[in-house]
């Protein structure tokens, strides 16, 4: 059996992998590894971890049985086609909490000024009262949470706990009570942040007309995928001055170009996608790597299976 291990890992999560599969040929990617040096085990790999270029599964592996991503969201994968009996899974809810706490950890920097405060650090200024009159509460603002999902769950979660008025909007989540663009236009005016916690599918779901919609002075927040937000159009209701701010820990091209307007805006706050990061992220990789091998050497459930074409 080959086990191809497409995530960077440190040696000691290598060195568990190897101890854990010694029977097993198991190659690495790392760092100094080139593309060209590595593709080959990919062909012949039986297990996979990690997320190899799209371009590669143009010629998937013929032994391939399981691929295990190391991300929750895979929509760059929808055109993949892999034989019937390949089983995939995703890391579930693995990164929920992280990214969950990072979004609303921008926006608490956001509403009170902790961004503008770390710049005046730097620059040894200080302004103290001058800031204070514009600084802004969590407690008992309305929120709308877009996607029910685990991140979307989390995230309602410490909103409540923050003493927030949530809705949550999705199409089918009987845990949402908005379901429809109709329902969420409608609530919009009423709700003084969005929080975007949606999948790749919904291509520019928050456009030029969804941003119109939003109260104005209201925050605008995502750490869904980066594609789900049009840019230009959050850009100009942030010029407008329709929008207070964004928060942002995904963008539409990563690394942000360097050209964009969003680096040099003083309402803006960018997690750069760190959000789903954490001291144990990789570890948890490995184990449940190696648990779904084991369930499937041994006849058992892979956990957190998920189907490529239809995106869950």
């Amino acid at each position: 059996m080959i086990i191809y291990c497409h995530s960077i890992l440190d040696e000691s999560l290598r060195n568990k992998l190897s101890e854990s599969l010694s029977q097993h040929k198991v190659f690495f990617r790392t760092e100094g590894t080139s593309d060209e040096e590595i593709k080959e085990d990919f062909s012949f790999a039986d297990y996979i971890l990690g997320n190899p270029p799209v371009e590669w599964f143009q010629n998937a592996p013929a032994n391939l049985k399981f691929w295990q991503l190391d991300s929750a969201g895979f929509d760059q994968y929808a055109s993949i086609t892999l034989d019937g009996n390949v089983k995939v899974a995703n890391m579930g809810d693995w990164f929920a909490r992280p990214c969950a706490e990072s979004i609303v950890g921008g926006v608490l920097a956001l509403y009170r000024g902790l961004d503008t405060l770390t710049l005046l650090k730097q620059k040894s200024e200080w302004i103290g009262s001058k800031l204070r009159a514009e600084l802004r509460i969590l407690y008992k603002q309305n929120v709308v949470i877009l996607g029910a999902g685990t991140i979307g769950q989390a995230v309602n979660a410490i909103l409540k706990g923050l003493g927030c008025n949530t809705h949550m909007m999705a199409r089918t989540s009987p845990d949402a009570d908005l379901h429809s663009r109709e329902d969420l236009f409608n609530e919009l005016p009423n709700i003084d942040l969005v929080i975007n916690t949606l999948p790749g599918t919904a291509t520019h779901f928050a456009d030029q007309e969804f941003f119109s919609k939003m109260k104005e002075h209201s925050v605008y927040a995502s750490v869904g995928r980066g594609s789900t937000t049009d840019e230009n159009a959050l850009i100009d209701a942030l010029n407008s001055g329709h929008l207070d701010g964004a928060v942002l820990d995904v963008t539409e091209i990563e690394p942000l170009p360097q050209d964009s307007p969003l680096w040099s805006m003083p309402n803006v706050v960018l997690t750069q996608h760190t959000g789903g990061g954490h001291k144990n992220e990789h570890m948890g990789k490995v184990d449940l790597f190696l648990n779904n091998i084991f369930a499937i050497e041994n006849g058992g459930n892979v956990v957190n299976e998920v189907n490529l074409i239809r995106g869950y």
